[in-house]
């Protein structure tokens, strides 16, 4: 499966982009040029344009969706003319898949191409092989956990054969062994003369894919561009300070400073069969609990559940006085919303899900409002979260226009906006690069000591290490069906 041969070479000059209704330029002033099969790691602080440039290099960003600046090509066309020379792999594997059989769904590009009926099924075999999926052609999609999707996918963009590959953190949804085996499939299954331009804010597993790393500037420009060794040897410390990571600069830990305090929720062999098995857990105030396991084991369920936003299947979860008040005795999930929302602030893996609003000024409002605070403190509460989550400059912004970073900080703040007792936060750390990360982790372990519940579900051991005060691991048997998960408490 041979890529295109002298295919796959970027140019850009003054290359710039604004979305419609932006003040900001995603990229502005970008002068790089990339050859063919060449390997570059993509990267730079949240916000600095680096899924932006993706999706141009991609012809993904229409005419009318904003507005151009200077130069960009790929061997010499415009992107939007050159698809059918490039591939995308996203961040989630289920936004890719479209059809309900793995070949099915691999095939489905190849015949949007035109591709000659008996060439199909031998490529679509040949790609599935090249990364490492461990089924054949008509395993159900549905079946798949994370990894095994996110593997599908790649095989899809590698059947078409493309000269320039983008992947856009294609490890951040997965668990670390799932990651661990994309990253695998990338390294064995891309040809030699596919240009590679990889964004992966874990990068010290992602140096062995690239030869070149490329640092984007905020605000315009690049930054630094060379061989890893030689950017991180030259840059490291000031790359670190501007937020991106750098392999070998640990980040300090921040463990609790008091004692837990009361009970807020207990769950009793709560479980969604067959989504979530029976656990048991216990969230107590001023106590950071993190929430652990594969893909597939349940951890959102468990998530839903706790934020009251979930009936459970089986056993019970039970609110104490502490938490619920005059609801005490009331299932969470039959709370009232206003009631909810001042007590349990929930945070969605997919933070758009939980966007209502047209602007994030309004987005932070929403909650205060709501439970009947006064506008001076609603105002109050709205600039200092802006403020302290790096969010203040896109205050007029459209929710559904920002980074992936920062719709993430935008939904963690949007939970916080309420002071509720307890925080449930679903991968709150992704898309974050290390100045909102850190910043991130004190924010919550300042909120925990202030005596505020924390429940996080992660795949970020960093994240962990740094806030959590116990955790709790739900396991899954293999073929995605789940194995009943006792508390698996590590105390700290």
């Amino acid at each position: 499966m041979k890529g295109m041969r002298g295919m796959g070479r970027v140019e850009l000059r003054g290359f710039g982009w604004r979305h419609a209704g932006r003040k900001r330029w995603a990229v502005r002033g970008l002068d790089l040029r990339i050859e063919a099969g060449e390997r570059v790691l993509l990267l730079g602080p949240s916000g600095a344009g680096k899924s932006t440039l993706l999706a141009a290099l991609a012809g993904l960003l229409a005419e009318d969706s904003g507005e151009q600046q200077g130069l960009i090509e790929v061997d010499g066309a415009d992107p939007r003319t050159a698809r059918d020379r490039v591939g995308i792999l996203f961040q989630d594997p289920e936004s890719q898949l479209v059809m309900a059989r793995a070949g099915d769904d691999v095939a489905f590009g190849l015949e949007n191409r035109g591709v000659p009926a008996g060439e199909i099924w031998p490529r679509v075999e040949q790609a599935l092989h090249r990364v490492g999926f461990p089924y054949g052609r008509d395993r159900s999609t549905a079946a798949l956990s994370g990894g095994e999707q996110q593997r599908l996918a790649l095989a899809g963009v590698l059947a078409l054969r493309p000269g320039l590959l983008l992947l856009d953190e294609p490890t951040a949804n997965l668990d670390p062994a799932g990651a661990a085996l994309i990253r695998d499939a990338i390294g064995a299954a891309v040809d030699p003369d596919t240009t590679l331009i990889l964004v992966e804010h874990r990068v010290a597993e992602a140096l062995p894919l690239v030869d070149r790393v490329v640092v984007l500037e905020p605000g315009g420009g690049v930054r630094a561009d060379g061989s890893p060794a030689e950017v991180f040897a030259a840059h490291g410390d000031s790359l670190a300070e501007a937020g991106v990571w750098v392999p070998g600069r640990s980040v300090s830990a921040r463990g609790s400073t008091t004692a837990a305090g009361d009970v807020l929720l207990t769950a009793d062999r709560l479980g969604l069969p067959p989504r979530l098995a029976p656990t048991d857990l216990t969230v107590r105030a001023g106590e950071a609990v993190a929430v652990l396991g594969p893909n597939g084991a349940g951890k959102t369920t468990m998530a839903l559940h706790l934020g009251g936003l979930l009936k459970p299947g089986t056993g019970r979860l039970t609110a104490s006085a502490a938490l619920a008040g005059p609801d005490a005795g009331t299932p969470a999930h039959r709370w009232r919303a206003s009631a909810l929302t001042r007590r349990i602030g929930s945070v969605f893996q997919d933070p758009e899900h939980q966007f209502l609003s047209r602007t994030v000024y309004d987005e932070l409002a929403l909650g205060p409002r709501r439970t009947g605070q006064p506008e001076t403190a609603v105002r109050a509460t709205v600039e200092e979260l802006l403020t302290r989550l790096r969010l203040d400059l896109l205050a007029g912004a459209n929710p559904y226009t920002l980074s992936g970073g920062e719709a993430r900080r935008l939904s963690v703040a949007t939970a916080l906006a309420t002071a509720p007792r307890l925080l449930v936060l679903d991968e709150p750390t992704f898309g974050q690069d290390r100045r909102t990360w850190v910043e991130l982790v004190d924010l919550l372990a300042d909120l925990r000591d202030e005596g505020h519940g924390v429940v996080t579900v992660t795949h970020d051991t960093d994240f962990v290490d740094a806030l959590a005060d116990r955790t709790v691991t739900l396991t899954a048997a293999r073929e995605s069906s789940l194995v009943a998960a006792g508390p698996g408490e590590r105390p700290r």
